[in-house]
């Protein structure tokens, strides 16, 4: 039975058993929500989501914690002990209407209730079934946890983020956890092209260090075409130059001259016109070369103006820049506001609630925001009402016994 708060877009008609909590798994099922599925999240009763004890801060006029907020409109708000018998019974029932389950347990926790994959294939042949873990399905470290903090330094990011002669650094937001759920999200979706032509589902197995390992990009392509470890370059490119921090009279800015036209044209407004027709400078292969002297100059020329003067001019002559805002300055910037980056919904208090909005703009089927970031157990008697006709007192038996 569908939910009343009726979806639509480009996945409205899909149904999700949502079994993840944290980042990645949430950030995968509110992609795949706000595109129009119909989301259960499944919590563990009392405690729910380990994301909502993460504070402070909460959303203003709530208890509910921004970083449970950031991962988890769109979704009915279920709780559910899986690990009971009676719970586990639900759980398969309402399984059973669902086109997609997304998990992200500890590699064969989800056995232990008769939720594996390998239980649950046979009894529901078209199920998508999404497992994203910090390691994946197979391999040594299989059964291993995964944090952010661990997969970025395992995934060799963290080797290459800081100054030269500064400890590894870790990315200021979890990038291991977002890249993993985006990909999961892409192999989901994947997976539902697969089961309109065969009408059979599969496994969709996300590893965290695979998704790290995969978004090396070029610093993964230059270890394998030398051999040689990447070195820390601070805010420095290691294939293009000049494109980096440079500190101007009031503060920093940067720079992303990734041609020979900008940087011929850099040089000839600001001064110095003689490094444009410099062997050693000509083109972006001698630049990375030499680079240690040409930095000493540009950064001379860059702190005789304040900021502001740079942009300005800079983006007279076309060559790419950008001030480093800090968030007060992000959510403030006209291009973010113009482009609707952030939304408000209502909290299930009634208290509004500032979001920010889903990047993908489909001209014909955009995104939804429909249910705000539930409270927990918001939606239980609701649920187990349309979905599997309880009525009032077996759910409240329920209740007392603490399956829901």
């Amino acid at each position: 039975m569908s939910s009343p708060n009726a979806p639509t877009g480009a996945l409205a008609g899909l149904k999700i058993f949502d079994l993840t909590r944290v980042l990645a798994g949430p950030t995968c099922v509110q992609m795949l929500a706000d595109l129009g599925a119909e989301v259960i999240k499944i919590e563990k009763p009392e405690a729910g989501d380990d994301t909502r004890g993460f504070t402070p801060p909460v959303m203003p006029g709530t208890t509910e914690s921004a970083y449970f907020a950031g991962a988890n409109r769109n979704k009915q708000s279920l709780t559910l002990d899986i690990s009971k018998p009676e719970g586990q019974q639900l759980a398969l029932r309402l399984i059973a209407q669902c086109d997609i389950l997304v998990e992200n347990f500890k590699f064969g926790t989800l056995e232990r209730y008769g939720l594996s994959y390998a239980q649950l294939r046979e009894k529901f042949p078209g199920l998508i079934y999404c497992s994203i873990t910090g390691f994946g399905q197979t391999g040594p470290y299989a059964a291993r946890p995964g944090y952010d903090a661990v997969i970025q330094a395992m995934g060799g990011v963290m080797s290459l983020t800081g100054e030269p002669d500064g400890l590894p650094q870790r990315v200021g937001v979890p990038v291991g956890d977002l890249f993993g759920g985006l990909y999961a999200c892409i192999g989901v979706l994947a997976a539902l092209r697969h089961k309109e032509q065969t009408g059979m589902g599969q496994q969709v197995d996300i590893s965290l260090l695979d998704a790290s390992v995969a978004w090396l990009a070029n610093q993964g392509m230059n270890y394998l075409a030398t051999g040689l470890n990447p070195v820390r370059l601070g805010n420095a490119h290691p294939n293009i130059v000049p494109y980096q921090v440079f500190a101007t009279e009031d503060g920093a800015i940067v720079l992303s001259i990734a041609n020979d036209g900008s940087f011929k044209r850099f040089c000839e407004q600001f001064g110095l016109a003689e490094l444009a027709a410099d062997p050693r400078f000509v083109t972006n292969a001698a630049r990375v070369e030499n680079r240690v002297f040409l930095l000493e100059r540009m950064s001379e020329i860059l702190q005789q103006h304040p900021t502001a003067w740079w942009v300005e001019q800079l983006e007279l002559h076309k060559i790419a820049n950008g001030p480093i805002h800090r968030l007060s300055d992000v959510f403030a910037d006209p291009q973010v506001i113009a482009r609707g980056d952030v939304i408000e919904m209502t909290a299930a208090n009634g208290s509004p609630m500032k979001l920010i909005a889903n990047p993908v703009r489909l001209s014909e089927t955009p995104a939804t925001y429909r249910i705000a970031p539930p409270a927990l157990g918001q939606h239980s008697a609701e649920l187990l009402q349309g979905w599997l006709g309880l009525d009032e007192a077996e759910i409240k038996k329920l209740r007392a016994d603490g399956i829901v």
